[in-house]
């Protein structure tokens, strides 16, 4: 009898085993942070009344919503890893790709990540009533928490994840009926004028808000694991949005019925402040305890999606091919989440995340920009294929697309120094790029 030669093996792919129900928790997840228990308050103060606050949120949910339409289409026809990455490499080239995964590793991702597990790390000692030495073991511990229970596999993290935004809607909840129910029930001035914040620029409030509705474009980078991704996308994107939506409204409406617009603008942590009028010290532990667990849901999928892009980089030549390798037995990238969860580590010991995530902002709603542009290069080529697409076209993506552009052109003429600094950070990824493809990279298909 003959020898045979082994068949070869395949390579090891990801396993879909996201259902829809997860899906929409991680567009929830990847939104709902620390924003909207902070945010207000800033907007507050850069807004005239109540009533132009509310009308700011509900705007900006809707403007969102059509971006996470877009990114519905564009799952829909590339239903694999990486998302932005991909739609920007296969658009416009390589370079435009390797630009975006070159800011994510460095900035948005790692940077998001470290600065919302120190803002874990502040609540959950003040819940807990931990001295202010902890918050360093704390903001390193979240980390290696949320990065370690993903290497085990997509489906232990979407529990986790589901686990994490459950709570956090149940916070926001808990919220919303103490502040409209017990707190506010006598209070009539909920859009209200207030005479102190008249002629305060659009602009300025608009950032904190969309800040807090960032992060809708994560599911698209775990495209490849999603089950029926065609159909189980844009219901998850369509569902978890209208989900943040109606959450980010009522919140607002609550603080507006305990403290009134004046009130809200003074408040530097109005959800603490809410509950501390309901329930005293107990209260502001209770929301101290809430918020802490949904930025540790944030840090959690922030991660895993970013790991995701690492990895189709690893794939393309365009990074590290050790970091497209999937683990054979629980198909996780665990090189590329290894590498992301020790860089946001080394950010949060640094203490430069901060000044790093402020030089990068208005670049992740830019990338969610251009990423939505891509969508007309996609329609051109490929015509109205997709088995999702977005209503309105061409309006709707131009809508988002101008309104996106103008955010970042006025951040960038109101400050211009952060906008500058983020900027070069990204510019400097082109000389990288070109020394990566001479000296590393094999060449792009």
């Amino acid at each position: 009898m003959t020898g045979s030669m082994p068949a070869p093996t395949s390579p090891t792919t990801y396993l879909r085993s996201l259902r829809p129900w997860d899906a929409a928790l991680i567009v929830v997840g990847g939104i709902i942070g620390g924003g909207i228990f902070l945010n207000p308050g800033i907007a507050a103060q850069r807004t005239e009344s109540g009533l132009a606050l509310l009308l700011l949120w509900a705007g900006a949910g809707v403007l969102t919503l059509i971006g996470a339409l877009c990114y519905a289409e564009l799952g829909a026809r590339r239903p694999h890893a990486g998302g932005t990455y991909v739609y920007l490499r296969e658009a416009f080239g390589p370079l435009a790709g390797f630009l975006f995964g070159w800011t994510m590793l460095l900035v948005i991702y790692s940077g998001s990540s470290a600065a919302v597990a120190t803002i874990f790390a502040s609540y959950a000692a003040a819940a807990f009533g931990l001295p202010p030495a902890m918050a360093l073991p704390l903001t390193v511990g979240a980390l290696v928490f949320v990065g370690g229970i993903n290497l085990f596999g997509i489906r232990l993290g979407a529990q986790i994840q589901n686990l994490f935004a459950l709570l956090k809607l149940l916070a926001v909840a808990v919220l919303v009926v103490c502040g409209l129910f017990l707190a506010g029930a006598g209070h009539g001035q909920v859009l209200a004028v207030d005479p102190a914040r008249s002629g305060v620029g659009f602009i300025g409030a608009a950032l904190p808000v969309l800040f807090a509705y960032s992060g809708f474009t994560y599911l698209n980078n775990l495209a490849g694991e999603v089950r029926d991704p065609q159909r189980t996308l844009p219901r998850a994107l369509t569902l978890g949005m209208l989900l943040v939506i109606v959450a980010y409204v009522l919140v607002n409406v609550a603080y507006l019925a305990v403290l009134g617009h004046d009130g809200l603008a003074a408040s530097h942590a109005p959800a603490a402040d809410v509950m501390q009028q309901v329930f005293g010290p107990l209260g502001a532990r209770l929301i101290a305890l809430g918020v802490a667990i949904s930025t540790l849901g944030f840090c959690n999928i922030t991660l895993v999606a970013g790991a995701r892009v690492l990895q189709v980089m690893g794939e393309d030549g365009l990074f590290f091919r050790a970091v497209a390798r999937l683990h054979p037995r629980y198909r996780t990238p665990n090189i590329a989440l290894l590498l992301l969860s020790g860089w946001a580590i080394v950010l949060a010991l640094s203490g430069s995340y901060g000044q790093l995530l402020d030089y990068a902002t208005f670049g992740d709603w830019l990338a969610c920009a251009i990423g939505v542009a891509t969508l007309f290069w996609y329609r051109r080529r490929d015509g109205a294929t997709a088995s999702f697409q977005v209503p309105g076209y061409p309006w709707l993506p131009l809508l988002f697309v101008g309104t996106v552009a103008w955010v970042v052109v006025m951040t960038m003429r109101d400050n211009p120094r952060n906008a500058g600094i983020g900027a070069l950070i990204m510019a400097a990824g082109v000389p990288v790029y070109a020394v990566w493809r001479r000296l590393f990279s094999r060449a792009h298909p």
